[in-house]
């Protein structure tokens, strides 16, 4: 986000006939092996590749795999909706709930607050994944989504600080935190699950949708700001109705519970779970090194171009007086359309000709494409929507196809902990001091250094791709 081999859900020669014993591919190196082995294995009418089954024993049901994909989906809605109207409404709301000797003081420190929030997705990738790999991926994605919904809940009653003092900032903090944690395995967990479920021919069509979550959510939450906004007018929302947003978090996420408690465990986990007991998952993850930095620099780059365009863009196009800020922010609104259609485009796409080629011309855009185009805009010779449109549909390319890309690096003892936690550390490192570098470098006279950044991560992330080649794992079923 050394060399390893990934799944590119192109197909593999035909197994065996049904009575015939299945010798398993050779393992990628540094891999766990693949999931079943050895004699009297064999391969079961409907069952893939790589997932043979006893000999005798009548194979698993047929999965659903769109009730799978709206398991995974939903989540990654709900995630980024409750991360994204903390900030959304923390003008309107930081009065209430926080401290200060003026209302500048007190949003510095609801901004703290979702600061925070970053500083533990980390830890929330270590301590859950690791769940997410013992437990099940069921069990990691309806305690995610649970732990984001009871966030939602308890920043909707929070009394204001006028009523309890210094309790009232501690509790949002104490939201804040328990959302970073849960944001830190949510995405890696619902990677590890969409890997092991999704069919073959559609695995990383499936990784888009799924992923598009993420972007849907985004735009839900300045949704329901407009319409409190319609509603109950600016004062009306700073007096309290800034709390139904929450409610709705809150909402939303329980019905994310309800569709994920009746979602199938991956047959890749349930096959792997009786073999590997309570092993301790560093000895995989120190074997993984290469693997685990591809995925730091993958999510570096896309990271990095994410937020200078969802969140700082229209302070830089109004800075370098291409545009206003509200001119700059409805440009975006065409840019989202053109980042989740070029994420589905990309899923067929990589499910065609595989994930690398496409990933590759994502991040080679972006690091050849981004201060030509940005410089353009300023120099007034590339409109704003046209700048948006064409960076958010290059960084579709690369979003499309990470999750299941990064989930096929590893052994299913450790993908959801190994694909959370470099991707966390980067969201951590690169994503969330983004903006605040960008704000230093304008005070400083220095904003047209700001393209740049972005630019050189996406060189680094498309480096980094030339680390890994595709390969089918054993572990993952192939064609369906």
């Amino acid at each position: 986000m050394s060399t390893s081999e990934i799944g590119t859900g192109a197909a593999i020669p035909p197994g065996p006939a049904p009575t015939e014993a299945v010798v398993p591919p050779a393992p990628a190196p540094g891999s766990a092996g693949p999931v079943a082995s050895g004699p009297g294995v064999s391969a079961g009418k409907g069952v893939a590749p790589g997932l043979a089954v006893p000999a005798g024993k009548a194979p698993a049901p047929a999965r659903k795999p769109r009730r799978e994909l709206l398991a995974a989906s939903v989540g990654s809605v709900v995630e980024a909706y409750d991360w994204t109207i903390y900030g959304v409404l923390a003008p309107y709301f930081a009065e209430q709930l926080f401290p200060g000797s003026s209302p500048t003081a007190r949003l510095i420190a609801a901004y703290l607050g979702f600061a925070l929030g970053f500083l533990v997705r980390p830890l929330g990738s270590v301590v859950i994944g690791r769940l997410t790999d013992t437990r099940g991926r069921r069990f990691g994605l309806t305690l995610t989504v649970g732990l984001i919904a009871a966030g939602s809940l308890l920043l909707a009653v929070i009394p204001g600080h006028a009523s309890i003092g210094i309790a009232a900032p501690l509790l949002v903090v104490a939201a804040r935190l328990v959302q970073g944690l849960s944001v830190g395995a949510e995405n890696p967990s619902a990677a590890a699950y969409v890997t092991e479920t999704a069919p073959g021919r559609s695995r990383y069509f499936y990784s888009a949708v799924s992923y598009g979550g993420v972007v849907l959510g985004s735009a839900l939450s300045f949704v329901v700001l407009a319409v409190l906004l319609g509603v109950f007018g600016e004062a009306g929302v700073e007096d309290g109705a800034w709390r139904l947003a929450f409610v709705f978090g809150a909402l939303l996420g329980l019905t994310a519970l309800w569709i994920r408690r009746g979602a199938a465990e991956s047959e890749v986990f349930a096959e792997e779970a009786g073999k590997r007991g309570g092993t301790s998952p560093w000895p995989v993850l120190r074997a993984h090194l290469g693997p685990l930095s591809v995925v730091f620099a993958i999510t570096s780059g896309a990271t990095t171009v994410f937020y200078f365009l969802t969140v700082d863009f229209p302070a830089y196009a109004a800075d370098a007086g291409a545009a206003t800020k509200e001119e700059a922010s409805g440009a975006l609104l065409l840019g989202m359309v053109a980042l989740l259609g070029g994420m589905l485009a990309a899923g067929r796409a990589a499910d065609r000709f595989g994930a690398l080629p496409v990933l590759r011309t994502g991040f080679a855009g972006l690091a050849l494409g981004s201060v030509p185009l940005l410089a353009g805009m300023v120099a007034g010779r590339v409109p704003v929507p046209v700048v948006t449109v064409a960076l958010l549909f290059l960084l579709a390319l690369p979003l499309a196809v990470s999750n299941v890309f990064a989930g096929q690096l590893f052994p299913p003892a450790v993908r959801a902990v190994a694909v959370g936690l470099p991707a966390a550390l980067a969201i951590s490192v690169f994503g969330g001091t983004f903006p605040a570098l960008a704000e230093w470098l304008r005070s400083t006279g220095h904003g047209g250094w700001v393209p740049w950044w972005p630019a050189i991560t996406c060189a680094a992330a498309l480096l980094a791709s030339w680390g890994v080649r595709e390969h089918p794992r054993p572990d993952i079923p192939v064609s369906e």
